[in-house]
């Protein structure tokens, strides 16, 4: 009935051959966290770090490193929220099949915690500085939780049914925090603990919180599930694991799972702050020091056998990337009972996630109108960037599945190029500026600060996409080395840029007018202006995230023959985005080349990761 607590996870898989042992020493700053992303890579095992330096706590790594094995480790309820999933889609479905009626009951029963008077996690206490301090990048502002459960409640309305279980950032070290006495804590915006931050602001009293590591893994993908308001993670968390969470109490009465590797009890004074980061994040660069708020650290526990868990993260795909497909697997065929009219969404991991979201919608209304404009499709479009952190792209694709029902959502270049065959850049792009875009990405004008743009296509085929360069190309000074990305969509290498003049960037205009309507290279559809664009070319991940990272829509979307009519804003020609590195932009993170050569020597005949890496 799934896992207790994470040592009976880590004992299954190394049992079945989905764990190795690291039993050599290794140095928890920047070692470790290069160890683990070699392995994601290679899509290797778990890891067990038997013998971190400076900590006597032993550490798993890679957990979540497969979808295939994050898929066995709850191999034994996917059936069962599977079960509860279809039987509020479609009840009929599991009539068909009334043994599946037989698992509602249990699983339902598994979504209450239960309450506990005792629970290994209040057996031993310890100090933050005996932690493992795992630094992951260079230039990182200390050690930092990884893979951190942040608890809160509501402090007018305590209890488990306005409570909060988030991955929110946990810096342990450095900067200005007072040793063993102060933590920092990082979320973004629109996230669950700020609802509770505010609240207690608003009464002027501290916001009590408990970090959890470790514990059972189903906590820990609870606590990055986008669950509906009012459905508790931990009770999420017992539907995935299988069995009903214990909960014992713990310092400030706040719930602490039984179960649990460590816990860090304390409080956040809400009206004080201090400086956190830099951290090497999700997007590929890092994070820079910003004031968030910092835990006043009460106490320590941490259960007799304790493993610390984390992860490392970086430009994507990394760990976190299997979480996202794992959460797609469980969730996905909800999307049309939460936003009637939308098929299917994708976040796209290459970019980051909330850089750029793919969608197919539907045009149901108008079966008359043959004007073959997005008309719904808009609504619904509307509707996903309503939707919790769907909330937070900075590019909405949206497609009609009327115009081909095999469509899929994760073929990413047959998508681009349905849509790059419909859209009417005249038509098809619709603007929010001023608006919010992720804490973690720089590309805006400040922090959270930025804007969006939804290019939505339906009807029949427009154009065909170019399949070659056009012969003796005459480009602007500075403009060189053409490369095709797809078809339609061309790659240019422009000119470094030095002072960033948000819509109005002297190099890209002077691109644009030479251009002109009936230059050749108006065939395509698209074309991203970029820093470097052999590299761009070489695989499909790599312009994607250049070009959607290092981009804010209504800063750095330009058009040959653009105009404005009515507050519209549209273009005749090409649509260029500017997807150059710009002076505002957060440095991305360098390996460093001494720590990839002790990972290569793991790697070496006899070493732990022979034949992995």
């Amino acid at each position: 009935m799934g896992y207790r607590n994470l040592k009976q996870a880590v004992t299954d898989l190394e049992k079945t051959g989905q764990l190795i042992r690291i039993t050599q020493p290794i140095d928890p700053n920047l070692l470790a966290g290069a160890i683990q992303r070699r392995v994601y890579q290679a899509q290797g095992p778990a890891l067990l770090f038997n013998n971190l330096q400076g900590c006597s706590f032993p550490a798993v790594a890679n957990l979540f490193g497969t979808l295939e094995r994050t898929r066995f480790m709850f191999r034994d309820s996917l059936r069962s929220v599977e079960t509860l999933i279809n039987l509020k889609l479609d009840p009929k479905q599991l009539l068909k099949q009334p043994t599946n009626l037989l698992r509602a009951p249990a699983a339902a029963w598994n979504l209450l915690p239960k309450k506990v008077r005792s629970g290994p996690v209040l057996q031993q206490q310890t100090c933050i500085s005996e932690l493992p301090q795992i630094k992951s990048w260079p230039d990182d502002g200390g050690a930092f939780i990884t893979l951190p459960q942040v608890y809160s409640e509501s402090p007018s309305n305590p209890g488990l049914r306005s409570s909060n279980l988030g991955m929110y950032r946990v810096q342990l070290s450095g900067n200005q925090y007072q040793t063993d006495e102060e933590i920092g804590l990082h979320y973004q915006i629109h996230r669950g603990i700020g609802v509770h931050h505010r609240e207690a602001l608003a009464l002027g009293h501290p916001l009590r919180v408990n970090i959890f590591v470790g514990g059972p893994p189903a906590m820990t993908v609870a606590a990055v599930m986008p669950l509906p308001e009012g459905m508790p993670e931990i009770a999420f968390a017992g539907l995935l694991g299988g069995h009903r969470i214990p909960l014992v109490k713990g310092p400030g009465d706040l719930p602490i799972p039984a179960e649990a590797d460590f816990v860090i009890c304390g409080t956040i004074d809400p009206r004080c702050k201090k400086p956190e980061g830099p951290f090497g994040d999700h997007l590929g660069y890092y994070s820079l020091a910003h004031d968030f708020p910092l835990i006043k650290v009460e106490a320590v526990f941490h259960r007799p056998d304790a493993i610390w868990l984390f992860t490392t993260v970086g430009r994507p795909p990394q760990e976190d990337t299997s979480f996202g497909a794992f959460i797609h697997e469980l969730t996905g065929t909800l999307i049309p009972d939460v936003l009637p009219g939308v098929k299917a969404v994708h976040a796209v991991d290459a970019t980051g996630v909330h850089p750029l979201l793919l969608a197919i919608g539907s045009e149901r209304y108008t079966p008359y109108d043959q004007l073959h404009q997005p008309q719904e499709l808009l609504t619904q479009a509307n509707a996903i960037l309503g939707q919790g952190q769907l909330s937070l792209a900075k590019y909405l694709l949206i497609a009609a599945e009327n115009d081909n029902p095999r469509l899929d959502i994760h073929d990413i270049p047959a998508f681009f190029a349905h849509l790059l065959e419909r859209v009417d850049w005249r038509r098809d792009l619709h603007f929010q500026t001023n608006t919010t875009i992720d804490t973690l990405d720089y590309s805006g004008d400040g922090l959270n600060r930025g804007s969006k743009v939804v290019i939505a296509a339906v009807g029949p085929t427009r154009r065909e996409l170019p399949l070659r360069i056009p012969e003796n190309l005459s480009l602007p000074e500075g403009f060189n080395n053409p490369r095709l990305a797809l078809p339609g969509l061309l790659l240019i290498e422009g000119p470094a840029c030095t002072l960033h003049q948000p819509g109005a960037d002297l190099n890209i205009d002077k691109l644009c007018i030479s251009l002109g309507t009936d230059n050749p290279l108006n065939e395509f559809p698209l074309i991203l202006i970029v820093d470097d664009s052999d590299f761009c070319s070489a695989t499909l991940n790599n312009w994607l995230w250049v070009t959607f990272t290092r981009s804010n829509p209504a800063a750095d979307i330009y058009g040959v023959n653009s105009n404005l009519q009515a507050k519209h804003w549209g273009c005749e020609g090409s649509l260029i985005i500017d997807a150059r590195i710009k002076p505002h932009h957060a440095p991305p993170w360098i390996d460093d080349p001494q720590i990839e050569k002790q990972v290569d020597a793991l790697g070496v005949s006899g070493g732990p990761l022979h034949g992995i890496i």
